[in-house]
């Protein structure tokens, strides 16, 4: 609590307008707000780079509020860009903004916002936090705006999380962020908006695998089909994934996706559309949003990308942390890597990350 007797809260600021309007949001409630833009990647990200910390200082000044930047560059670089180039050398499909968020949105802003004698922490995402009003535990759910929410990449946040965590902007549209920010008159009010990897521009994945891990390139591999025959060479593993249908460059006499990613043996496995669905998933590393998994198998909505409308499904929780979920109707591109996101009409129920899928 601040000496004026206001709660005292923390926003993330990525120098976009969403968490533009988020910092004035919480700002207009009330709360004495602290703007803190955390300096991930280099010059070069179109998101948390010097260049956005300068918006988002300019943004904060004009909001009058306090303003930090934090410098977790060494940081980021090994929890999340080598990660990410880890994984694509052992064939999997990653998603850094996973653990981008989990950790550095939420964990370590937490911890920095407790230096800041802060009560809660506050961002733009589009989600929405509330309370079970039979458990009393904290529930995450979609955003209002199903075309902008982001649950998908939260689902590894804690009760404790959700308990000191605002999300303004979870019943608002996206135009509704940008009339504020013009209203208010932000300079990031028609900012554009970065859809790809902060730290891949470009979105060319194979080359920032390259330049991160030059030294642990696989090389020339075979293209097989799915008794195993070669089709063809690869140029290297990492510029596979699954239900990749361009640049296969194979003569198979049919419309032919990569269906396996064996690193292992240096191979890209390639199949039709039927031999890449997928009947279920194991899971690992699951997150259980009330903190506990659930004693006995549930019925759920499955994501399995972001984008995925999500199918309805049977989650088994295992031990260890693991589950097999199994999906009422095939599924294709069921990627290694990727996260399986459960939910319960809006509300998160947990997700784990795809160890293998089962066809």
């Amino acid at each position: 609590m601040s000496p004026a007797g206001r709660q005292r809260v923390v926003v993330a600021m990525s120098g976009g307008v969403d968490s533009s309007v988020a910092a004035a949001l919480m700002a207009d409630r009330g709360y004495e707000t602290i703007g803190v833009t955390l300096h991930l990647a280099g010059s070069a990200s179109r998101c948390c780079s010097l260049v956005d910390a300068d918006d988002a200082r300019r943004v904060a000044e004009r909001l009058g509020i306090r303003f930090f930047v934090a410098n977790y560059t060494e940081r980021f670089r090994q929890e999340v860009v080598e990660a990410f180039a880890d994984a694509y050398l052992a064939g999997r499909t990653p998603i850094p903004c996973v653990p981008c968020n989990s950790r550095f949105k939420f964990e370590y802003l937490t911890e920095r916002a407790r230096v800041f004698g802060a009560d809660a922490v506050a961002s733009g995402h589009y989600a929405r936090v509330d309370v079970d009003p039979e458990t009393g535990l904290r529930r995450l759910r979609r955003a209002e705006d199903a075309s902008k929410d982001q649950t998908y990449f939260l689902f590894e946040l804690t009760q404790a999380q959700l308990g000191a965590v605002h999300f303004p902007l979870g019943g608002m549209k996206k135009a509704e962020v940008r009339a504020v920010a013009r209203r208010l008159g932000l300079g990031t009010a028609d900012k554009p908006e970065s859809q790809e990897i902060c730290f891949v521009p470009d979105g060319d994945y194979a080359a920032a695998v390259e330049r991160i891990r030059p030294a642990a390139l696989p090389g020339e591999g075979e293209i097989v089909d799915g008794r195993g025959r070669v089709l063809g060479r690869h140029g290297g593993i990492h510029r596979f994934t699954v239900g990749q249908r361009r640049g296969l460059a194979v003569a198979a006499g049919e419309r032919t996706y990569v269906t396996t990613v064996d690193a292992a043996r240096n191979r890209v496995r390639v199949g039709s559309a039927a031999a890449l669905r997928a009947r279920g998933a194991d899971l690992e590393c699951v997150s259980w949003v009330a903190g506990e998994p659930p004693t006995r198998p549930l019925r759920a909505a499955v994501r399995v990308r972001h984008r995925h409308a999500g199918v309805h499904a049977d989650v088994e929780p295992r031990k260890g942390g693991r589950a097999r979920i199994r999906f009422d109707e095939p599924v294709g591109a069921v990627a290694p890597g990727q996260a399986a996101v459960f939910y319960d009409g809006d509300v998160v129920l947990g997700g784990g990350w795809i160890a293998r899928p089962r066809r």
